[in-house]
């Protein structure tokens, strides 16, 4: 209650109460409590009043324990909290930020909150519920506790490093592999234990690294194509991410019309299908001869609808 009569300046018994999630008599209750205390809390009277904390009286009570200050630094995906569990923990910490700050300061949460919002999951993602097994990988990941855990049938006693939500997306880093937490079945954490962190261990660049190493895993074959000056140019935004340099170093010396020969690597030749369309008449198909007739019979059945 004084932390928020501190960082919000002044509230109604009924605002502290649904704030509090406590009844109206048990703020009175405990404003007498406060008062009792030293604690300078009095009443303002009349239409707008409320309770309020003598100007100038700050309390020292705003340390964050581990779990707030942990949650803090996540406090930008909300969603993501919910779903760990950790809604009431990061709340009450940004409650505690907003108190140590200074009067002139207080509107600083509510203004970057009204100008950089994070939003996580793809477009058209479905309203799912988290998966099951998240709540409990989530604790394990704070205290470092390992897991038995069944996943795709088999069980397994994981060291669980880190969570990381992408496109919606939950999936769980150990030191040496990552597993989509929707693939879990029954998770036990074993809480009476700690695994020994590699304090070396960087979540983001592990991430990263395997994320790149999947990406480019995919890219199991190569098209060779003729690409116009425009072409060259669109070129980074139709290739896979993961292909784009190994394209570009690829190309050779620009023919007499600016045109150069590149070897694009690609998921298959239905996706690069897809791609190379995206080109229009920027790019021709030298190989493979099959999506060459492909790209041909597509370009005949277009200029026959625009004929």
């Amino acid at each position: 209650m004084i932390l928020l009569l501190q960082s919000r300046g002044g509230m109604t018994a009924a605002e502290l109460a649904r704030e509090l999630e406590v009844s109206e008599r048990t703020v009175h209750r405990d404003v007498l409590a406060l008062s009792e205390a030293g604690v300078p809390v009095y009443a303002d009277r009349g239409r707008g009043g409320g309770y309020r904390l003598l100007d100038g009286y700050r309390t020292r009570l705003t340390g964050l324990d581990r779990a707030e200050a942990e949650a803090l630094f996540l406090s930008g995906v909300p969603g993501a909290l919910r779903e760990m569990g950790l809604g009431e923990v990061a709340a009450t910490a940004r409650l505690k930020a907003a108190a140590a700050l200074s009067p002139s300061l207080r509107d600083a949460p509510a203004t970057a909150a009204q100008r950089f919002h994070l939003d996580a999951p793809g477009w058209f993602a479905s309203d799912t519920p988290p998966p099951p097994a998240l709540s409990p990988l989530a604790r394990a990941v704070w205290g470092d506790h390992p897991v038995t855990a069944r996943y795709r049938e088999a069980e397994r006693t994981l060291e669980p490093y880190g969570l990381v939500l992408k496109g919606g997306i939950w999936y769980l880093a150990t030191r040496t592999a990552i597993y989509r937490v929707d693939r879990f079945g029954d998770v036990a954490p074993h809480l009476d234990r700690r695994f020994e962190r590699d304090r070396d261990f960087d979540l983001a660049a592990f991430w990263a690294e395997r994320a790149a190493q999947f990406n480019r895993s995919l890219l199991r074959t190569h098209i060779t194509l003729r690409l116009s000056p425009h072409g060259r140019r669109i070129l980074r935004h139709v290739a896979d991410p993961a292909a784009l340099d190994d394209a570009l170093a690829s190309i050779g010396e620009p023919d007499g019309r600016g045109w150069v020969t590149a070897r694009l690597p690609v998921e298959s030749h239905e996706v690069a299908y897809g791609q190379v369309l995206r080109f229009g008449p920027d790019a021709e198909v030298l190989d493979p001869p099959g999506l060459r007739a492909l790209v041909a019979e597509a370009a005949a059945r277009t200029a026959s609808l625009y004929g």
